[in-house]
């Protein structure tokens, strides 16, 4: 009885990892986001649309506060970008005001 529970266990447990997402399905949804967000840039350049406020609020409010640091923190959390992007992007932010 306790082979044949050990034995069911592993299956299950076999069976679950294989339908985990592995990192070419990662991979291929990262690229076909980044692709959709690619074509709605164009879409919008094409309509003269601009975004009124591409930074996120709480990064805004620490630039306010002169908090740099945090402002970085803050667009990595709301973004998930890496920590030279978020850098990139909030200095560029803090240029424009």
């Amino acid at each position: 009885m306790d082979i044949a529970l050990t034995v069911l266990m592993v299956a299950v447990v076999a069976l679950l990892t294989a339908q985990l997402p592995g990192r070419t399905e990662q991979a291929r949804t990262a690229y076909r986001l980044a692709e959709i967000e690619r074509r709605l840039q164009l879409v919008m350049d094409h309509l003269g649309v601009v975004d009124a406020s591409p930074v996120p609020p709480e990064v805004r409010q620490h630039l306010l506060q002169g908090d740099k640091i945090k402002a970085i923190a803050a667009y990595r959390r709301a973004t998930g970008a890496d920590l030279r992007s978020a850098k990139e992007s909030v200095e560029a932010y803090g240029d424009q005001r």
